[in-house]
């Protein structure tokens, strides 16, 4: 009997999704920086990313694995730099700020990998970008509108993140495009 070959992609997307739109929930202005957010960050942010990235590279998916395992590794050192109880080492707006734009540059070079991948992922990707450097140009300059457009940006991001999660699932399950995803040919 052959083994069918596992997609952990759904997980990882859904477990970025669901992570990115609470965060930007609050980077928006509609709540507030909370506990909810942090276990949030913690559990599917961080573990579940964590393991699809894991499950991706034993795949062979080198994009997948690093793409997971690197996002699921952002969400704990967030988390982290939010309850860090070390004063002398306090994060500042500017350090958070090049921290977010580190992240943009990843981001954007593994936005040009998603341009081989279906359209869907290149708008998670995407926006992804766009909301890390209006984070960290919000940082950068303290400016809260800047950081308040880019929880906008966040938003359409994880909302697209659960979309093309639940699309690879029902897609899967039904053997047939029930969501499409613009897949590349």
């Amino acid at each position: 009997m052959e083994t069918k070959k596992i997609n952990p992609a759904p997980l990882g997307l859904l477990g970025f999704g669901m992570t990115t739109i609470l965060l930007n929930l609050h980077n928006a202005g509609f709540i507030e920086l909370s506990v909810v957010i942090m276990a949030m960050g913690i559990a599917m942010g961080g573990l579940a990313q964590l393991i699809a990235g894991i499950l991706e590279f034993k795949n062979g998916n080198t994009f997948g694995g690093v793409a997971f395992t690197a996002y699921g590794c952002f969400w704990w050192s967030l988390v982290y730099i939010w309850t860090n109880p070390n004063k002398v080492l306090a994060a500042d707006s500017t350090s958070v700020g090049m921290y977010l734009l580190l992240w943009g540059i990843f981001t954007a070079f593994m936005f040009i990998g998603t341009l081989k991948h279906d359209r869907a992922t290149q708008v998670v990707f995407g926006t992804l970008a766009l909301l890390f450097i209006f984070l960290a140009i919000g940082d950068l300059s303290e400016t809260k509108i800047i950081t308040t457009i880019g929880g906008y940006i966040g938003i359409l991001c994880g909302a697209s993140a659960m979309y093309t999660s639940a699309a690879k699932i029902l897609n899967a399950e039904y053997e047939k495009v029930i969501l499409p995803i613009g897949n590349k040919h």
